[in-house]
C-alpha cells in the first residue's frame, strides 16, 4: 500500500501560498508602531509580563497626544504667518493650553523661549485720571486772597 503525499508542509501549511502579513498598527487603526512599543515595553522590564492590549492602548494615547500638540503648534505657526512649525510654536502651543501645560509643567523645550509676559507693575501708570483732575481744577474760580 502506498501512502499519498499531500502538498502540505510542516504544520499543515501549503508550500507556495502565503498571506500578506498585517501589522498590529493596521489592525488597531493607528499610525504609531504597536509592535515597536511592545518591544520597548518588554525590553524596558517595566513588568514581568505584558498583555497584548497594553502596547495598543499606549500607542493610541501617544498618537493622540502627538496629534494634539501638532495641531496646536500648527495653529501657533499660522498665527505667526509661518508655514513651518519650529520649537517656539510648540512651546507656545503647550504653555497656552491648560491641560498640556499641566502635563509638561517641568519640561524645558530647547530653543522655545518663554511666554510673552510683562508684569503690570512695570507698565507706566495711566494718565487719563490725572488729566481729568487738572481740567476740574482749571474750571474752578481762583480764590482771592
Amino acid at each position: 500500500m502506498e501512502t499519498t503525499k499531500s502538498g502540505r508542509g510542516a504544520g499543515g501549511r501549503k508550500g507556495g501560498e502565503r498571506k500578506k502579513s498585517v501589522s498590529k498598527s493596521v489592525k488597531a487603526g493607528l499610525q504609531f508602531p504597536v509592535g515597536r512599543i511592545a518591544r520597548f515595553l518588554k525590553k524596558g522590564r517595566y513588568a514581568q509580563r505584558t498583555g497584548t492590549g497594553a502596547p495598543v492602548y499606549l500607542a493610541a494615547v501617544l498618537e493622540y497626544l502627538a496629534a494634539e500638540v501638532l495641531e496646536l503648534a500648527g495653529n501657533a505657526a499660522r498665527d505667526n504667518k509661518k508655514t513651518r512649525i519650529n520649537p517656539r510654536h510648540v512651546l507656545l502651543a503647550v504653555r497656552n493650553d491648560e491641560e498640556l501645560g499641566k502635563l509638561l509643567q517641568g519640561v524645558t523645550i530647547a530653543s522655545g523661549g518663554v511666554l510673552p509676559n510683562i508684569n503690570p507693575i512695570l507698565l507706566p501708570k495711566k494718565t487719563a485720571p490725572a488729566d481729568s483732575d487738572k481740567s476740574s481744577k482749571a474750571s474752578k474760580s481762583p480764590k482771592k486772597a
